[in-house]
């Protein structure tokens, strides 16, 4: 099984990269291309999922229990960044200061499970997720080098993300516990 989980993130990273790599290539397959890059990014999901659920149980190191609690925090971060981008027009704190929010908030997943998974297909999953988006960002920055800072939200916008971030991590939570994975303790 691990060998999907591997197999997934090579086909996450290759249709991920696909434009910026290839872009003569990507532009020749036209508004078709579209569709095949989402069949390829559900295909990676599906093998990514069927991996790591079932790739045999291989302890790399020990993460203290207390990592628990800096990951929590971390992922109500992450939902922030994420959603900091939603909205039209001005953006909430990050979205307006960093050009790559959701990549950004991919990374503060990526090292909040890092910290509390401590298995090699752990590794595998979220480490490789973390340098997928490291170089995401390298790769599009170095393609379109000019960026204009969106303007900054007003107080509606913060309230609006603020009770979206708390709900989305009620549902992940949920989620986790409903996959016999207990978040919180």
């Amino acid at each position: 099984m691990m060998a999907l989980l591997i197999l997934g993130m090579i086909l996450w990273v290759g249709a991920h990269y696909f434009k910026r790599l290839m872009p003569d290539q990507r532009a020749a397959l036209g508004n078709k291309g579209n569709g095949v890059i989402a069949v390829a990014i559900v295909a990676a999901l599906v093998l990514i999922i069927i991996g790591y659920r079932g790739a045999a149980f291989i302890n790399v190191w020990y993460p203290p229990s207390f990592f628990t609690h800096i990951n929590n925090l971390l992922m109500v971060l992450a939902f922030w960044v994420y959603g900091s981008s939603a909205a039209k027009g001005a953006k909430a704190w990050p979205a307006y200061k960093t050009r790559h929010p959701q990549l950004m908030a991919v990374k503060i997943w990526a090292v909040a499970h890092l910290l509390v998974n401590g298995d090699l297909a752990s590794i595998i999953l979220f480490g490789g997720m973390l340098a997928w988006a490291v170089g995401a960002v390298i790769l599009i920055n170095k393609a379109e080098p000019d960026w204009t800072p969106p303007a900054a939200a007003g107080k509606a916008t913060y309230i609006r993300l603020a009770v979206i971030t708390v709900v989305m991590v009620i549902i992940t939570i949920a989620i986790h516990m409903f996959l016999g994975v207990s978040p919180v303790s």
